[in-house]
């Protein structure tokens, strides 16, 4: 079950020639895909690429009409490997994944297929994860452009930039026969806007026609010698090809170009920001009309001197802008410039930051800057001394800078997450036999490393958990442990780590944490899956995998929540004698997708009257000591403190939110580490029925007996 549903949104993908098409980024880049006439999509899911993959998904009946296939790839590397169909055939295809760490998992079938070239239109949509909302480490998808001289197109974030750099991306590929690479930030896969749609285009070559007409070309193979030649090709065929269609299609934009003696170069990606920054300063409007010249980058490799050339001449300075490290662009201009004797001055990282995103208040000060050393901006006045009065009633306290006065909000685990107790379970293990080793993973269970958890030691790749312990692989009192996802596992740990480790005889343990989806991109459905996919095949079992590649010492915790159940089976996997490696499945499923699947029936239900039965755990603040051990070995949400009743007791008591989904962690942490018996559950009961009312109201007057009896005999002892 996908984190959001398109099946709405993608009816749109049926609009014809001429019809206005709105909606989001992600939904335009499909359209625009569909009126290119492709063959072929695959990909893998990652932010912020998600969701056009859930879209691609929701729109396979419009899809397989225009006979398009679409395949729901195991891998990044898997998917564009896919491309291949595009070497010998004039058929075009398009791949999508996160950047950039889905594109070091593809780089060696993108590699390949970018020395061979290319016959078909092959586009590669990355999501460019870069900047202060990332969840990877901060690289760019330039440098790999660069490395294998693929074309890397950077559209202005509107819908219809990046409608139109679909189209001539498989145009330039074909041009060019080179592979072209599309990055879309987060703000362009999910800025709203219009475009006129144009039709929808069926391929005139089809992958039939390929199948029953198979071809092929020896120079297109990566094989001594044409491997030799093949770089050959791209400098002195390929790469003028590129410039002459980039030159002729003006795919760069330029703006007021002759307005002033000073100018701003930008990429496509981080337009919309330059023109908010411009705008604060007043020089330009909301409409995009600018007193400064620009010269807008939608193609950001490769440079065109002859463009950058015309820019800069008469001109008395440039200012780059152009987003993290190494500054490939300015490095590249600055070259340009040097060979062509131009004196135009070029500056770039040192009025703008050295590294991170250029958010809008950074380019600001960058624009500021640059504007106030060239007379186009007044410097800001230095305030001067203003000599001190004593108000006659206090001021108010200044207002301090956001990071100082909020504190962080690290990610963390939904509310009844399933992976929780596993953690849980872990420090209560790590009570009796001391702390291990844990190689974590990409994922959800990442958040272990963490508050209240604190495990977790390194960190790899997704899938790579149990490869990032292989060298701890030795003799010792304690076994190495490794984490990873249901997800990483069929993406690439089966392989990696868990085949690998049966080789190499390896005694470590892995916990491969099964919640049903690829949870932590969206959930996906995966091999694994239990729910039953119309298009997919799903409910392969991790354990007969794991046992099919020769594992010995395999089980399965079908329950994650028993907290003492995994601590057993945790336990007698760091304890067995037994050698070789171990792997502990640890199943339940995502409780988020699960909330998305059953409120809005529970909703519904409620809405028709039915009855319905929700359970609710909560704390008895007469029993509970105050310990709080319990949010030190849960750490959920739904977990606060509140006042404590007793007036003689000062420590405030452990008290459950209405946020609660009942998945009885709480408590069963608590009776695992033998703390409390302060848990109790609850059950709120909508539309009751009559012998709901009936009990209840036996229930009351017990109650209500009860504690007037009680309350008779506090006032008997109150004299």
């Amino acid at each position: 079950m996908a984190e959001r549903s398109f099946v709405e949104e993608v009816k749109k993908l049926r609009l014809s020639g001429g019809e206005v098409f709105r909606g989001e980024g992600i939904l335009a880049v499909t359209k625009a895909l569909l009126e290119s006439g492709v063959s072929y999509v695959a990909g893998y899911q990652g932010a912020p690429i998600s969701h056009l993959m859930d879209v691609l998904a929701d729109a396979q009946d419009i899809l397989t009409e225009h006979g398009i296939r679409f395949e729901n790839s195991a891998s990044e590397a898997t998917a564009a490997a896919t491309l291949a169909a595009s070497v010998n055939y004039p058929l075009r295809g398009a791949v999508t994944f996160k950047a950039t760490v889905g594109t070091n998992v593809a780089s060696d079938a993108l590699a390949n297929l970018a020395s061979g070239g290319v016959t078909g239109g092959a586009l590669v949509i990355v999501g460019e994860d870069y900047g202060e909302g990332s969840s990877i480490m901060q690289e760019r998808s330039h440098a790999f452009a660069m490395k294998s001289q693929i074309w890397l197109l950077d559209p202005r974030p509107n819908l219809p930039s990046i409608v139109d750099a679909v189209k001539q991306g498989f145009d330039l590929s074909e041009a060019s026969n080179t592979p072209v690479m599309l990055q879309l930030r987060i703000r362009a896969c999910h800025v709203h806007g219009q475009f006129v749609a144009g039709d929808n285009r069926r391929a005139k070559f089809t992958l039939k026609d390929a199948l029953e007409n198979p071809q092929r070309d020896v120079s297109r193979i990566v094989l001594p010698p044409a491997s030799f030649l093949h770089e050959q090709e791209k400098v002195k065929d390929r790469w003028p090809a590129a410039v002459k269609f980039i030159e002729d299609r003006k795919l760069n934009e330029f703006f007021s170009e002759d307005a002033d003696d000073i100018g701003i170069i930008v990429q496509g990606g981080s337009y919309n920001t330059l023109m908010r920054a411009l705008e604060r300063l007043d020089l330009a409007d909301v409409y995009g009309n600018t007193k400064v010249p620009l010269y807008v980058m939608n193609v950001a490799y490769p440079v065109i001197e002859s463009e950058v050339i015309r820019f800069c001449e008469g001109k008395r300075a440039v200012l780059v802008v152009e987003e993290g490290q190494p500054n490939f662009i300015e490095q590249n201009l600055a070259t340009i410039l040097r060979q062509a004797g131009s004196t135009t001055a070029l500056h770039g990282k040192d009025m703008l930051p050295v590294a991170g995103e250029y958010t809008a208040a950074e380019l600001l000060k960058g624009t500021r800057t640059f504007g106030e050393r060239y007379g186009r901006l007044q410097a800001l006045p230095v305030p001067a001394p203003v000599r001190k009065v004593i108000p006659l009633v206090a001021a108010t306290e200044p207002a301090k800078p956001l990071a100082e006065s909020v504190h962080a909000r690290p990610p963390g685990f939904c509310t009844g997450c399933p992976e929780r107790p596993i953690f849980s379970a872990m420090k209560l293990v790590e009570r009796e036999l001391g702390a291990h080793h844990v190689s974590a993973d990409i994922g959800c269970h990442l958040f272990s490393i963490l508050p209240p958890f604190n495990i977790g030691n390194t960190t790899m790749g997704y899938g790579l958990g149990a490869a990032g312990a292989a060298a701890l692989n030795t003799q010792a009192d304690k076994r190495a442990i490794s984490v990873m996802g249901d997800g990483g596992f069929w993406h690439n740990g089966l392989t990696s780590g868990i085949a690998n480790a049966v080789f190499n005889e390896s005694d470590n343990l892995t916990i491969v944490v099964d919640n049903n989806y690829t949870s932590a991109t969206g959930g996906q459905d995966i091999l694994s899956s239990k729910a039953v996919n119309a298009t997919r095949s799903t409910g392969h079992e991790i354990e007969r995998a794991v046992r099919g590649v020769g594992v010995k010492w395999v089980r399965t915790m079908r329950r994650t929540y028993d907290v003492a159940g995994m601590r057993d089976a945790l336990k007698d996997a760091l304890t067995t004698k037994q050698k070789g490696p171990k792997v502990l499945v640890a199943q339940s499923e995502c409780m988020l997708n699960r909330q998305r699947r059953e409120k809005p029936l529970v909703r519904k239900a409620i809405a028709d009257g039915k009855r319905q039965v929700r359970e609710k755990f909560g704390v008895d603040s007469d029993t509970c000591t105050g310990d709080h051990s319990c949010i030190r070995l849960s750490g959920c949400p739904s977990l606060s403190i509140k006042p404590n009743p007793d007036p003689l007791r000062t420590d405030p008591v452990a008290h459950v939110l209405d946020s609660c989904v009942g998945c009885g962690v709480c408590g069963e942490v608590s009776h695992a580490a033998v703390l409390c018996p302060s848990f109790y559950k609850a059950q709120i009961v909508s539309n009751p029925s009559r012998w709901d009312r009936l009990r209840d109201g036996l229930r009351q007057r017990v109650i209500g007996w009860l504690q007037k009896g009680e309350a008779k005999r506090r006032a008997a002892y109150s004299f």
